[in-house]
């Protein structure tokens, strides 16, 4: 019989759930029983349902803002906001690729921070209590995009900086091509909710990335509406030109 233990720091749990959670979902997919839009669905319910009741029992007083369970406007009141995405990624859990990830995040104040990014695919997950120097750009800059729907904004910047286009599945993972030194830039503008980038903004900013809107402004999180349309993830180096070729757009 394993004891319920409770754990004080909150990277650590927010990392032990995304791992966790991300073990489920593998589970749930390798069970062979489901495919498709059948195991996407199965896949955020069963690893939503773990991480709402963890969280539900680890940290009682904060609250929570999930995909995949109805949001209560309760969650304004409190300074700390435990902010996750079960299965970012869903499609490609579903087709049973490896671009898919699980974000917890913890909002402060409204700021992203703390968080932990799941790569169960790669048996991975980025935290943003332990970093890393990042790796060396390469010459040529590599930005990461939508598999099937590129932002018009990033293919104009790609066009202007002669970047290679990197196309992924989940913000998650295209968040996380970075710190692994897979990619260079991830802007983002064809829409987006907080639960798809708040943990994955935590992790990066750890690392040492500029994050931000598209215009420059500042991710903010916990608000009454949960769209969050737009991001710019990179080298803090890369920031300043990026933001202005979006500018001139």
């Amino acid at each position: 019989m394993v004891t319920k233990v409770r754990i004080e720091d909150d990277t650590e749990l927010a990392a032990r759930l995304a791992t966790t959670a991300g073990q489920i979902a593998v589970a749930v997919r390798d069970s062979g029983l489901l495919d498709g839009k059948e195991l996407g669905s199965a896949g955020d319910k069963v690893a939503n349902a773990f991480l709402m009741k963890a969280l539900a029992e680890q940290r009682p007083e904060d609250g929570v803002l999930s995909e995949e369970s109805r949001d209560t406007l309760e969650r304004l009141d409190k300074e700390r906001v435990w902010i996750v995405d079960p299965v970012d990624g869903t499609r490609e859990y579903g087709e049973r690729r490896g671009d898919w990830a699980v974000h917890v995040g913890l909002s402060i104040g409204g700021q992203a921070a703390i968080g932990a990014v799941a790569l169960p695919g790669l048996n991975v997950t980025m935290r943003s209590d332990r970093t890393e120097p990042l790796p060396p750009a390469p010459e040529r800059l590599r930005m990461v995009v939508s598999r099937t729907r590129p932002a018009k904004e990033a293919v104009h910047v790609a066009e202007a900086l002669d970047a290679e286009l990197v196309p992924m599945g989940s913000a998650g993972a295209k968040a996380m091509a970075i710190l692994r030194g897979e990619a260079d830039i991830y802007l983002h503008s064809g829409g987006q909710y907080e639960w798809d980038n708040c943990a994955p903004a935590a992790v990066c900013e750890a690392f040492g990335l500029h994050c931000s809107r598209i215009d420059g402004a500042p991710l903010q999180y916990n608000r009454a509406d949960v769209a969050l349309p737009d991001l710019l993830f990179c080298r803090k180096e890369h920031a300043t030109r990026v933001l202005n070729l979006v500018a001139a757009m």
